[in-house]
């Protein structure tokens, strides 16, 4: 079967070339580069932390300011300096429009949500193909592997399918290049959890034919929680073969391990975390779960390819393809709510045992995932009459397929105050045990016209086709099969100034395919909508830097309601949730010295149709309204203090809302971080700190009993040496 997807794939490219034929008499516009200065390119390295290129946003190597919607670009040197050591959701700590982390550290999932939708399921991606996560089911990168963070704001289903309403985020894995590679590094965090990393790479031959690259890291040791540690580690290789300027084709995999004892931070109750309990908070460090049972394992293993080659008219057909398979089991009780509280959900206590009860639910889950992308694209450009034409057209395919068996319930109590382990737990009942499998298959094209002095228009269309089945081997579960079909569209107007300064709007529809069964029995609808945005890009002539403000409006349809009807409750698809706002964000190499960020969004989510008429008017949990941040970097260039850097930066999370009814509120926070690198003779010593202060906050609420902290005061170390 596998096969047969690859020929699918590479048929595609075959029947695609014909085109190129008879683009004989098209104008090729050459790339204009600096002497003796690299070119970004949109998978390569960024300098320092602006940005100039960026795939995410068309699949070609394009201008950011020349997107019609807002992308931001997190580049390696914005990793390192700011220490994000492992996850991703850690590296958009910073980034506008995007609430990551909503449920505390989390080793094993990255939860990101973008202008309010949750795009952990749907919106993540690795060099253009999907990692596509459903239940526990999901892949995870580590963020050492990767050159680039990126996150497309608003609607992508016209280049990628089916998507996150809100945006997506691209990871850009790090390539082959023409340049040695040989960078080891060593480090521990004030935890115990210790690591160490190394990327190598070079030409094999002395023309640079073949190249290759061997990227790595393992760490392992204590977590801030009690109990808690973990051992992971990762490696991914890579070889590429470049005959020619024109023709690439590069092979890689990432294989990866996590096996962990799981953090305690989450599904903590809202009184005793945000608010007080009659004993005062919950202690952050706390674990609810059984240290002797709880454990969570993953293996991970993805092996690609990518192939591109030039014709000397200046067209391009490229094939991206990647299988990936995933096992994780997961085992241990997490806390559920209080045991015993009273109308204000203040807990009581139990006198039996002298403390505070708090439920637990036991939790025993397999999930085994085969997953398989391949995307096919002719580029080039022509001219009719004034106007030049970057086109592309495309083809792909997705396939994901869960074979998961989960089952929870059996555990019993534990004292909030003094937890006593080593209990008898209860039996797990097995509440899901089904095989899912959705497949997508899509054709896709890109129009970027400019004419006049500066003007540009961006024209996407694209067609999906998706087929869903799941066989439900529940003696009573229900078996099923869907498919579903939709258009999507994206057009852009912007206008160059010669002074940098890029205004743009554009509009754009998506769709969301659903894996969900209704109450009825029915397979879910696909979310539908559209987004308005408008916006200015601004690149200075007299500083390396960007600003992007933007405002925008997004409507979602078709989204799963549950509702009470003739006293039996159910669910439906008729609610509407509308995501309005506006988001800034600057970045900037200032001087030689100086490096800067600094953001601030705004989002207005609102129910705006709903089975419950009390809910229509309120805005859903977990996302604020308000977020910013700021970061600054400075590096001493004088005889002194040569080779010193520090930085600074403070991160804000507004208020939000912990229930549905909007009664409860989780409060706002501000956390400081704090950076020290030195830097001699190829090597680096660094400490970073997160949460300076070791602020106590709560991340969100998704319930009253469904909470979790923000993290704790990490003190990171690095020693990094380049030969």
């Amino acid at each position: 079967m596998f096969l047969s997807r690859l020929a699918l794939g590479t048929a595609a490219v075959v029947l695609m070339a014909p085109v190129m034929g008879h683009a004989q008499e098209t104008t090729v516009l050459r790339e204009i580069t600096v002497e003796g200065q690299r070119a970004e390119t949109a998978t390569g390295p960024v300098k320092g932390y602006s940005a100039k290129k960026s795939a995410t946003g068309s699949k070609t190597d394009t201008d950011t300011k020349d997107i019609p919607q807002s992308v931001s670009v997190v580049g390696r040197q914005e990793m390192d300096d700011r220490g994000a050591v492992t996850k991703i959701d850690e590296v958009l700590r910073y980034t506008p429009g995007v609430t990551a982390e909503p449920f505390g550290t989390d080793p094993d999932t990255d939860w990101i949500y973008i202008r309010g939708f949750q795009a952990t399921q749907t919106g993540v991606f690795l060099d253009g193909l999907n990692l596509f996560s459903y239940g526990f089911g999901g892949f995870q990168m580590d963020a050492y592997g990767l050159e680039r963070v990126e996150v497309l704001k608003g609607p992508a289903s016209v280049l990628y399918g089916g998507a996150n309403p809100g945006g997506i985020v691209q990871m850009v894995r790090k390539r082959t290049q023409d340049e040695p590679v040989r960078e080891t590094e060593i480090g521990i965090n004030n935890f115990g959890n210790a690591f160490f990393g190394f990327d190598l790479g070079d030409k094999v031959d002395g023309e640079g034919v073949w190249k290759y690259r061997v990227t790595g890291k393992v760490s392992g040791g204590d977590n801030y929680t009690d109990y808690s540690e973990d051992l992971r580690g990762f490696i991914m290789p890579q070889i590429t073969f470049e005959p020619d300027a024109q023709t690439s084709a590069t092979l890689y995999g990432y294989f990866s391990a996590l096996d962990q004892v799981h953090i305690g931070n989450g599904f903590l109750p809202y009184v005793g975390t945000v608010v007080d309990a009659p004993f005062g908070k919950l202690d952050r460090k706390a674990f609810y779960g059984e240290p002797d049972i709880d454990n969570g394992r993953v293996y991970q293993s993805m092996v690609g390819y990518e192939v591109s080659h030039e014709f000397d008219n200046g067209w391009k057909v490229s094939q991206n393809a990647r299988y990936g398979h995933l096992y994780k089991h997961e085992t241990g009780p997490y806390p559920g709510g209080w045991a015993n509280a009273d109308a204000n959900g203040q807990p009581i206590l139990d006198t039996t045992t002298n403390d505070y009860m708090l439920t637990r639910f036991g939790y025993d889950g397999v999930s085994k995932v085969d997953s398989f992308g391949v995307d096919n694209r002719i580029e080039g450009q022509f001219e009719t009459g004034a106007v030049n034409h970057s086109l592309l057209f495309g083809l792909d395919y997705k396939y994901y397929r869960l074979d998961q068996v989960q089952a929870c319930c059996g555990s019993n109590a534990i004292g909030a105050l003094n937890p006593v382990y080593g209990s008898t737990q209860g039996t797990n009942f097995v509440y899901a045990d089904n095989i899912v499998t959705q497949q997508q298959i899509g054709i896709y094209a890109q129009d970027q016209l400019r004419f006049g002095d500066g003007w540009l228009v961006t024209l996407n269309g694209r067609y999906d086709y998706v087929d869903t089945e799941l066989n439900n081997r529940l003696p009573a579960g229900a078996s099923r099969r869907s498919s579903d079909d939709a258009l999507s569209g994206r057009a852009g107007l912007a206008y160059e100034f010669d002074n940098g300064l890029t205004p743009y709007v554009s509009a754009a529809t998506f769709f969301n395919p659903l894996i969900d069964t209704l109450a009825d029995g029915t397979p879910a609808s696909p979310e539908e909508g559209h987004q308005f945005e408008a916006g200015i890009k601004y690149e200075p002539t007299f500083f390396d830097g960007s600003i992007t403000a933007s405002v925008f409006k997004l409507v979602k349809d078709n989204a799963i309601v549950s509702y009470t009807a003739g006293g039996v409750t159910t669910s439906g698809q008729f609610g509407q949730v509308e995501s309005t706002g506006f988001e800034l964000e600057a970045k900037a190499n200032l001087s030689d010295n100086w490096k800067a960020l600094a953001s601030y969004s705004y989002t207005d989510l609102e129910i705006t149709r709903d089975a419950n008429p009390n809910l229509i008017g309120k805005s859903p949990w977990i996302v604020p309204a308000h977020t910013a941040s700021l970061w600054l970097d400075y590096a001493f260039t004088d005889d002194t203090f040569e080779g010193l850097s520090i930085g600074g930066g403070v991160r804000y999370q507004g208020k939000s809302w912990a229930d549905e009814a909007n009664t409860l509120r989780v409060p706002d926070a501000a956390v400081f971080d704090a950076a020290v690198r030195y830097e001699k003779n190829d090597w680096t010593a660094a400490i970073n700190v997160a949460n300076v202060f070791d602020k106590e906050y709560v991340k969100s609420c998704a319930g009253v009993s469904v909470c979790g902290w923000g993290d704790s005061r990490t003190i990171t170390f690095k020693l990094s040496k380049k030969w």
